[in-house]
């Protein structure tokens, strides 16, 4: 990937990030820790960050680096825009046609490109990002292989089940200990998501951060096998969930369950703190359940639709 192309990317991630409010606001921004995280060289990053400091989103002290502003701008929903929507359209069309059967199992990246007018920097791009969201995976020797994920309603349901009767028990473990730092970082995460213009950040970086709040907490139990479990369910009900448009009503409601849950967590009462996780992931799958029924339903009309047209 091109430097360019990778120092977009960057800016794009940073940018969700200090919309989501993970990055906060007065919080110093090294060009090193972000070239660590992303596994990168420092030259993208330098560049990633002058192009944020031109759009507002970051601010340049004399010999102390760049900082994310004290007060974000006004237009900063149309900078995320700007910066995520050409890629979060293409990365939901490639997700949708696997979703919906359009896509065989198995393809090779020149396929791809001559399926969509993709260049072979983008077609790259997007199978790195379907990789580390857990539902594409290279193939040893060549071509990419698309992985198991919750396709249908009936498996939907089964995962909210299986979330509901693991996450609770992980609480009650032996071996689960309290995190302070954890628990404390996971409340600044959610308060600000209640304090956040929802209309500014993608679904998925929503998303993102409700799966790694049920994550950091079963991570707690000290059982590895918790937690790669619940990691595995989350990447394969994700693309079911990216397909729903965001409720704010829910989103509010989701948060302030997961800060019922810390609080409890917090004074110490693991036992009713995994009572309300299991009534909170159920009431998640009363919500959410008939919203995957109706887009199976739509989804096969669709089909049988087609079917007719082409006869």
């Amino acid at each position: 990937m091109r430097s360019s192309d990778l120092s977009k990317k960057i800016s794009r991630r940073l940018a969700e990030d200090i919309a989501m409010g993970n990055l906060a606001c007065g919080e110093h921004i090294a060009a090193q820790q972000i070239a660590d995280r992303y596994d990168v060289s420092r030259t993208p990053v330098r560049e990633a960050l002058e192009t944020l400091e031109d759009k507002g989103l970051l601010i340049r002290r004399v010999n102390r680096g760049y900082f994310v502003p004290d007060t974000l701008p006004e237009h900063l929903s149309e900078l995320v825009d700007m910066q995520t929507a050409d890629d979060v359209d293409d990365y939901q069309r490639l997700a949708d046609d696997w979703l919906t059967n359009e896509l065989p199992a198995e393809v090779t990246e020149q396929l791809l490109r001559e399926r969509y007018g993709w260049t072979k920097a983008k077609v790259s791009d997007l199978l790195a990002r379907a990789a580390r969201e857990g539902w594409a995976e290279r193939k040893e020797g060549y071509g990419w292989r698309f992985l198991p994920v919750a396709k249908t309603p009936e498996a939907f349901d089964e995962i909210y089940r299986f979330r509901m009767a693991i996450e609770p028990a992980a609480m009650l473990e032996p071996s689960f200990h309290l995190d302070r730092k954890v628990l404390s970082e996971q409340r600044r995460i959610q308060e600000g998501m209640l304090d956040m213009d929802h209309a500014r950040v993608p679904p998925e970086a929503l998303l993102e951060n409700g799966s790694l709040f049920h994550e950091e907490i079963i991570k707690l139990s000290g059982n590895p096998f918790f937690h790669m479990a619940l990691q595995r369910v989350n990447q394969m009900r994700r693309l079911m969930e990216y397909r729903a448009e965001i409720n704010v009503e829910r989103l509010v409601e989701q948060c302030t369950e997961h800060l019922e849950i810390l609080s409890l967590l917090e004074g110490g009462n693991v036992a009713d703190a995994s009572y309300k996780m299991r009534k909170h992931l159920s009431g998640a799958l009363k919500r959410k359940s008939p919203i995957a029924w109706n887009w199976a339903e739509a989804q096969n009309e669709a089909i049988g639709l087609g079917r007719q047209n082409d006869v």
